[in-house]
């Protein structure tokens, strides 16, 4: 099993940054069976979404509303990921959750999910 467990939310005004954590944990073996990691987010009366996602090796997708401001990292030594968000917009509050997959096939079925942390940008 893994855990993963983010941070880094919060209420920003509009134009401003934000960045978010997520910590994975668990076996060894089940952390080095993790590929995909990223960040899905759901906002009130709206279907969770897919915001960004990045391969063990590095390779990077980015939902279209948010290329260009967002941008997603990974350090595989401390099993973490990182959502660096610039240019904020309200459009962008939700709840932010880390997602991890395992195998191929991206970041489309999470096998593990986070708690969610809340970004709130006022205008």
């Amino acid at each position: 099993q893994v855990q993963l467990v983010e941070s880094g939310g919060g209420l920003v005004q509009a134009g401003g940054s934000l960045r978010l954590s997520c910590a994975a944990s668990g076996t060894l073996f089940s952390l080095a069976s993790i590929n995909a990691m990223g960040w899905y987010r759901q906002a009130p009366g709206k279907q969770r979404e897919l915001v960004a996602s990045i391969s063990r090796g590095g390779s990077t997708n980015y939902a279209d509303s948010v290329k260009g401001r967002f941008t997603i990292s990974r350090d595989n030594a401390k099993n973490t990921v990182y959502l660096q968000m610039n240019s904020l917009k309200p459009e962008d509050t939700a709840v932010y959750y880390c997602a991890a997959a395992l195998g191929v096939g991206g970041l489309q079925k999470p096998q593990y999910w986070g708690q969610g942390t809340q970004v709130t940008v006022s205008a």
